[in-house]
């Protein structure tokens, strides 16, 4: 079944992702010259295209105009940009269905006994017929492989082996754990050079090598990469509805930053995400 992605684009020299596929607008990153128009043209896409949701990540200071606009704040960041200046997740919904939160309490659940765990004192250590390797191009065919088997569907084309190339050409890094040659756990970093932030997502394990810690071998790993390039915060968005992640994540010293309800289609069905926030420094 071929998959409509949405589709990123610019407005002015901000960036945006759209479509009906998350049935949303995403302003992934607000240039401040773009500030004073942006909000009536989202509005305008919404009307034409008939989405339920606009999703802004925003900084601080521009806040109060889009709180005007009727954006409610989800969840915020502090320090995000260069280590100075906080994020806000903002949302304004055009559906009642929409902003409708389900699965409340086993949301909350999750994120009580994640915070409730115990933090991670050292190292998690791989069995010696395990090898940790950073991805190379070569290595892409096994990704795409890898995340086809754990991700039925997914709000990008992870998929597709073009789409992993571009990234990894651009401002992405794979990371894996292999075992005989073949990639058993994947996870990415994707790095935002102009703020010093760096998102951590992409994980998948396959299903006969869980429960080894993997994701936690391989969060502390981009952890350290991403210290020495430089990078102030790190950031995820985790599915609100999953122990595992966002266990991983508390357990890490990551702090929970909010939920952003409806958010995200994944395996054919929009689902709430969790912000879970880190300083590098």
């Amino acid at each position: 079944m071929k998959i409509n992605y949405d589709k990123t684009e610019k407005i002015g020299n901000s960036i945006i992702n759209h479509g009906k596929y998350n049935n949303r607008i995403y302003l992934m990153k607000l240039d401040k010259w773009d500030f004073q128009n942006i909000i009536p043209v989202l509005d305008d896409m919404v009307k034409k295209n008939q989405y339920t949701k606009t999703f802004a990540k925003i900084p601080y200071s521009l806040k109060g105009e889009f709180i005007k606009s009727g954006y409610i704040e989800e969840a915020a960041i502090p320090r995000f940009y260069n280590g100075i200046e906080d994020v806000i997740f903002a949302s304004k919904y055009f559906s009642e269905e929409r902003a409708s939160i389900k699965q409340e309490s086993e949301m909350k659940k999750i994120i009580d006994i994640s915070c409730a765990k115990n933090k991670i004192k050292k190292q998690i250590e791989l069995g010696e017929e395990y090898q940790f390797q950073i991805c190379q191009l070569n290595d892409i065919e096994q990704i795409c492989k890898v995340y086809k088997e754990v991700f039925e569907t997914y709000p990008f084309p992870i998929h597709d082996e073009k789409y992993i190339e571009k990234t990894m050409n651009e401002n992405f890094i794979y990371f894996s754990i292999k075992y005989k040659e073949k990639i058993v756990s994947l996870a990415s970093t994707e790095m935002d050079y102009s703020s010093k932030s760096v998102e951590m997502t992409d994980f998948a394990t396959l299903p006969e090598y869980r429960g080894n810690g993997f994701s936690t071998f391989l969060l502390s790993k981009m952890e350290e990469k991403m210290r020495k390039n430089s990078f102030f915060t790190a950031f995820t968005i985790a599915r609100a509805i999953s122990y595992g992640m966002n266990i991983t994540f508390a357990k890490s010293n990551y702090e929970y930053g909010g939920t952003l309800i409806n958010n995200t289609n994944i395996s054919g069905d929009l689902e709430s995400m969790n912000v879970w926030y880190k300083s590098l420094y």
